[in-house]
């Protein structure tokens, strides 16, 4: 019996010395990163993060623009996301094959355009002469596709061996990925300034008909779009969180070249601007090739953070969208933005929760009860910047509710609640961040992702590092705090699929 405990706690020492080594050689490894991590900002205002690694003679490239469909107001939603789009159409001098006559086609037809809108909103508009603008106004789409050349600044990159050519738009931010051999850095310089400084929205009504293609694909005829959609606006009351990303189709029918213009030069402004480099480059010749190419760009002053905060809720509220669909219910609690204090606490409750089949979710609802089909768990909806949800979804089995499932869950919740998390559950969701943060830092397009993220929404490049500490810092009372803190019915939202006969 002796030899047995004996053996244990040398087990244990082993495995205390072992995490305390760990610990201490992810601290160093961190602190060699941080080391090598570089920064640099132009007097525009536009900052550079650089990190060189020299494993392999490729870099990826993110730059950051600091909008998304949170910044866009009433008229001109989706515009974020339609701007991503048009970014792809080329320069003065990429994309088209005579830029002054194309020019003056593109004047043409906005001024067109504006008429059509103006006589289109009259009391009594006249039809025959609608008919007969529409009709010019195809003609000079025709002639103007004529001087454009197709796909022009892809396929120059990709020629160049860009194989991570991309962009997204979120609620928060708009961003642009490159990854390119080492070699075509001052070329992905050269072409990404020119795009920013130079930038022709061609093709816009075209393109802008390609948004409201997706809109109708992903949105208005897929009944889990319209929940999330709905959701989101019942969620959200003031704040620009409550539209989604894509936008309402009356603004994208409307929006004109000139409001992405606009839109463009206030929020595309160098100053908004983050760019993450990653790979096999040495930091003083990217800045020095900045100082060439980026610093020639015109300086703006930073747009203005959005004002509105989304006031307290309160009172539990509900949305019911009807479709011919399988029941599925959506439901989520207001919780502050990404650098509040408790946030590794409610990623580690959404974890524990809800995400994976070892989840409580899963195994509850179901293998034990077999009342659905799905479940999931996330946290940090529909955004991270600013105050947001962290959300429950399940779609019912067959022959069972979505008020069955809801009732599973409020159990589940409370349970948390009071008897707290059990150490096997903590310890699983710390293994499990942990290992998928390392595992990004291992990427050069995802390590250059992280450090524009974090200085721009954590407000710090360094600040990246401290989240492995915040994760492990976790304690099973600070996850039953946080579920007894934001997960009430005074501060939810339900939204529910039912079928509509």
């Amino acid at each position: 019996m002796r030899l047995k405990k004996r053996m244990l706690f040398r087990l244990v020492f082993f495995l205390a010395v072992v995490s305390v080594f760990s610990l201490s050689l992810l601290a160093q490894t961190f602190d060699e990163i941080k080391n090598r991590v570089k920064i640099h900002v132009l007097e525009n205002g536009m900052r550079l993060i650089v990190l060189s690694r020299h494993e392999a003679p490729v870099v990826s490239f993110h730059v950051y623009a600091d909008v998304g469909s949170a910044n866009e107001s009433y008229g001109i939603t989706g515009i974020s996301h339609l701007l991503e789009h048009m970014a792809f159409k080329g320069t003065t001098t990429v994309g088209t094959n005579d830029y002054e006559s194309e020019k003056k086609i593109l004047k043409e037809m906005d001024a067109l355009y504006n008429e059509i809108k103006r006589e289109k909103v009259k009391a009594a508009p006249d039809d025959e002469k609608l008919k007969e603008m529409k009709k010019k106004f195809e003609a000079l789409r025709v002639q103007a596709k004529g001087y454009v050349v197709n796909n022009d600044l892809i396929d120059m990159m990709r020629r160049e061996g860009d194989r991570g050519i991309n962009a997204y738009t979120s609620s928060d931010a708009t961003q642009y990925i490159d990854s390119l051999p080492s070699n075509k850095l001052e070329y992905w310089m050269a072409v990404t300034s020119d795009r920013f400084l130079n930038p022709v929205f061609r093709e816009f009504y075209k393109e802008r008909d390609v948004v409201m293609e997706e809109r109708r694909l992903g949105v208005e005829t897929r009944p889990v779009g319209r929940l999330v959609e709905d959701f989101l606006a019942t969620a959200f009351k003031a704040h620009p969180y409550h539209h989604s990303v894509v936008g309402h189709m009356s603004d994208l029918r409307n929006i004109t070249r000139k409001d992405v213009e606009n839109y463009f030069n206030r929020f595309y402004s160098p100053s908004n601007l983050t760019v993450g480099i990653v790979g096999d480059v040495q930091a003083e010749d990217v800045f020095k090739m900045a100082e060439i190419y980026f610093g020639r760009i015109p300086s703006g002053p930073k747009p203005e953070t959005v004002r509105t905060e989304e006031p307290e809720q309160w009172g539990e509220r509900r949305v019911i969208v009807e479709a011919k669909s399988q029941p599925m219910l959506l439901f989520g609690y207001h919780r502050p933005n990404f650098r509040h204090k408790d946030s590794a606490a409610l990623e580690a409750l959404a974890n524990i929760m809800g995400q994976g089949r070892s989840s409580r979710l899963y195994q509850v609802l179901v293998k034990e009860k077999k009342v659905a089909v799905a479940t999931q768990s996330f946290n940090g909806f529909p955004g991270e910047k600013f105050s947001n949800l962290i959300a429950f979804f399940v779609v019912p089995a067959q022959g069972k509710t979505s008020a069955e499932c809801l009732a599973l869950i409020e159990e589940e919740i409370e349970k948390v609640k009071t008897e707290s998390v059990t150490p096997e559950e903590l310890t699983k969701f710390k293994r499990s961040a942990i290992k998928g943060f390392l595992s990004q830092m291992k990427s050069n397009s995802s390590m250059a992702a992280l450090l524009t993220y974090a200085d721009v929404v954590l407000g710090d490049w360094q600040l990246l590092f401290d989240q492995v500490q915040e994760v492990r810092a976790v304690t099973a009372e600070d996850i039953k705090r946080a579920a007894s803190t934001y997960l009430i019915k005074k501060q939810r939202t339900i939204g529910e699929i039912v079928y509509a006969k």
